[in-house]
């Protein structure tokens, strides 16, 4: 899944966010597992954007909570 800005964001619904929340996590479940068999992550640069990702919509989603 791609990196998605802050504009992209506010275009997107609440329960929008949410889904791909849970794609991205299941996502990173999935790098880290092939990490941890022992084989190497396709692109290593993925796991940190994957996660900085998670972290700018869980922190869009709390700002958007505390406007309302």
């Amino acid at each position: 899944m791609a990196i998605l800005k802050k504009q992209e964001l506010r275009q997107k619904s609440t329960e929008e966010l949410k889904k791909i929340i849970y794609d991205l996590k299941f996502e990173l479940l999935k790098e880290r597992g092939k990490i941890q068999i022992g084989s190497p992550p396709e692109n290593p640069g993925k796991i940190s954007q994957t996660r900085k990702t998670i972290a700018r919509i869980n922190t869009y989603l709390n700002e958007k909570k505390i406007n309302e």
